[in-house]
């Protein structure tokens, strides 16, 4: 456990979950557990608005979506405490609104529902991955959490109608609204964290996102702005940022679009006369949003996924092929070399046997050795041609920018930094001129390197780890690009020969992968260099700016 853990894995029976932040679950369980006490009872507290009648029948309830984060990430060891949080809620946030024998029923309702459903969703035979990779674990996900949802509120209003709380005509709209509320609940918060947690990435703040997020307050400024007759006229206008986030960002960009977009919208009814909002018939509509939104966003997510491996398969049959031309070029040249050099050999023993013979003449012999050396010479040509035609092309070199070349590389990398959950910094100086490159070419250089990086933090046996890329001019003519890394670094020999041919740092390399970039970047005109200290390795290159 402890290994795993170092490694950013969290075990959990026949599971194995990817933790962006090990140090918290490696917390003890009595402090979890008082955490997620204290945070369910705060948010039931924040989100405790336009309930109907006075209990714990509200709009959102985000408490529910902490339970399913919790458990599905925590293991099922913490499950107890689902019946133990709707009473300490109950006690803090509404002074016990039941009596002590309904009140332990309501709560065994909440919490043996959510209970059950967890627990049929953490069975091995349901394979289902709380990081949330692909369509089949979102859907798993909220079908359970509706279907759960659907019985727990069924469950409780019936028992509040068969304790002659409600009316049985509230059956209907008090069942609707907890199921609603339960269901934006989790389908809101649930993903959100989920993906935060395992992949511990937050889309970076950008000038489309900022834009984004303008939208999305202009579309709630709308949407609240007109009078009671347009609010759901206008609502739809929120789907046009959410679907622009899951285009753009995917499944972790649309989670964050849909949290604020459902924070924003309970601003706004608390800002509104209760009388003029039907709450209920607004969340209805968030909840489509949402489900809309969550599939738009893990489609994104599923269709780059597979373009990356897409890619990769088609360098893994690059590759093959380049092997296999290898070895028919192989096989061609010892051909063409070896007849010269068996004729050459021929000449050199008729030479020999001239001399030893006592008929031998001076210009058979001199008529023989020019055949030999004919033939040498031969052979040499046929290498001289092998050279020529193995020599880094340069037809393929023009102005590309920096920008493009490391952002195609880290998508080829990509799989390999969320399996190693690796975070990639990029700093680039300001009025970078292009450089004149080939494109394919540079990008296998800094390939290599960062998958060299990837692979010695991963085996360093660091939780996690960080690559820097940085790039600025070195002079007018000349443009650098560094790329330092969190993992052991290279050995203090190793970087004073400054990485001598064929040689590799990995129990099993060859080393070919680096003598191929420093030839690479030596054809460009630049120079490959190698550093590093205590904090890593650092890996440096030039390339010349494009006139």
């Amino acid at each position: 456990m402890a290994l795993e853990q170092r490694r950013g894995l969290v075990a959990d029976q026949h599971r194995t979950i990817p933790m962006a932040f090990p140090r918290i679950f490696s917390l003890p369980q009595p402090l979890l557990g008082f955490g997620y006490l204290a945070a369910y009872v705060a948010l039931d507290w924040i989100s405790f608005i336009h309930p109907f009648a006075p209990y714990g029948i509200t709009p959102w309830n985000p408490p529910t979506g902490l339970s399913f984060v919790v458990v599905l990430l925590f293991g099922q060891q913490l499950i107890p405490l689902l019946f133990l949080a709707p009473l300490l809620a109950d006690l803090i946030v509404r002074q016990l609104p039941f009596a002590w024998p309904l009140e332990i029923v309501t709560t065994a309702t909440i919490g043996g529902g959510y209970a059950a459903a967890l627990i049929f969703l953490m069975r091995p035979a349901m394979r289902f991955n709380p990081s949330l990779p692909s369509m089949r674990d979102l859907f798993f996900l909220l079908l359970v959490a509706a279907t759960s949802a659907a019985f727990v509120a069924s469950s409780y209003v019936g028992v509040l109608i068969a304790a002659a709380l409600l009316p049985a005509r509230d059956l209907l709209a008090a069942g609707l609204r907890f199921w609603v509320g339960d269901m934006i609940g989790i389908a809101v918060v649930a993903p959100f964290a989920l993906i935060f947690l395992t992949r511990g990435r937050i889309p970076e703040f950008s000038r489309e996102r900022a834009a984004q997020l303008i939208v999305i307050l202009a579309a709630l400024a709308l949407v609240f702005g007109y009078a009671e007759k347009h609010h759901f006229q206008l609502f739809y206008i929120l789907f046009l940022p959410i679907i622009w986030m899951a285009v753009r960002g995917g499944l972790e960009a649309v989670t964050v679009g849909i949290l604020l977009t459902q924070l924003g919208l309970i601003l706004g009814v608390q800002l509104l006369p209760s009388e003029e909002v039907d709450i209920t018939a607004f969340q209805a509509l968030m909840l489509v949003l949402t489900l809309t939104g969550l599939m738009a966003g893990v489609l994104v997510t599923e269709h780059r996924r597979t373009e990356l491996q897409l890619r990769l398969h088609q360098d893994s049959i690059a590759r093959l092929a380049r092997l296999g031309s290898m070895g028919e070029l192989a096989a061609a040249v010892a051909h063409e070399i070896n007849q010269p050099l068996m004729a050459a050999g021929t000449y050199a023993r008729l030479v020999v046997d001239a001399l030893r013979s006592s008929t031998a003449r001076d210009g058979a012999m001199v008529d023989t050795a020019q055949k030999a050396a004919a033939q040498v010479e031969r052979a040499a040509e046929v290498l001289k041609r092998l050279r020529a035609l193995i020599r880094l092309d340069q037809s393929g070199r023009a102005p590309t920018s920096i920008d493009r070349i490391v952002k195609e590389t880290l998508d080829l990398c990509q799989p390999g930094l969320a399996q190693h959950n690796v975070k990639v910094e990029t700093v680039f100086a300001s009025d970078l001129p292009l450089v004149m490159a080939d494109l394919l070419q540079i990008e296998q250089v800094l390939m290599n390197i960062v998958r060299n990086s990837i692979e010695a933090i991963h085996e360093g046996g660091a939780t996690g780890g960080t690559i820097t890329i940085k790039a600025m001019q070195a002079d007018k003519q000349t443009v650098a690009i560094t790329v330092s890394d969190t993992g052991p670094g290279f050995p203090p020999e190793l970087v004073a020969k400054q990485m001598p041919p064929l040689s590799s740092t990995k129990p099993e390399g060859l080393g070919i992968g680096l003598s191929l970039s420093r030839t690479i970047i030596e054809a460009h005109g630049g120079r490959l260099a190698f550093g590093g200290s205590a904090e890593g390795a650092v890996v440096s290159f030039t390339l010349p700016a494009a006139a």
